[in-house]
């Protein structure tokens, strides 16, 4: 029979796969902790060597999905992690620089660098997918006006 793992180790398997913030390393790890007080001692311990750190989750998590997402939606995530607002703050100042470059990147690898149709049906449709994705309604107006 194996030994149950650790919080500790599941705190490390957690983080081997991709950076987490101390928020959903708790939420993840609560349901394994059996002494009440144990976890937070654990992820304390991971914290002070270095395993845990927020700047490198928001770093992260930019680098992955800024390219298909909007600042709006990246906010979103940012949030859910429960990092410090001030670096949310910052984060998504410098992310609505290049909204507009990215919302059209997106664009153009979904519907194509041709222009597009002008049948209001068709911009719609283009319009709710760049909503989804989390873009700004002035942004999405300027990518879908620009033929």
């Amino acid at each position: 029979m194996q030994k149950p793992l650790s919080l500790k180790a599941r705190a490390l398997r957690l983080l081997s796969t991709r950076e987490h913030s101390r928020t959903e390393l708790e939420r993840k790890l609560a349901a394994f902790e059996e002494v009440e007080g144990e976890l937070g001692k654990a992820l304390d311990a991971l914290q002070a060597k270095g395993f845990i750190n927020e700047e490198r989750v928001l770093e992260s998590l930019i680098h992955r999905r800024a390219p298909k997402l909007g600042t709006n939606r990246i906010r979103q995530e940012l949030e859910s992690k429960g990092l410090a607002p001030e670096a949310i703050r910052d984060a998504v100042a410098t992310l609505r620089s290049t909204e507009a470059e990215r919302a059209r990147a997106v664009w153009e690898k979904k519907f194509g660098k041709s222009e597009a149709s002008a049948a209001p049906a068709e911009r719609a449709k283009q319009m709710r997918f760049l909503a989804a994705r989390g873009f700004s309604g002035d942004v999405i107006r300027k990518v879908t006006n620009e033929r």
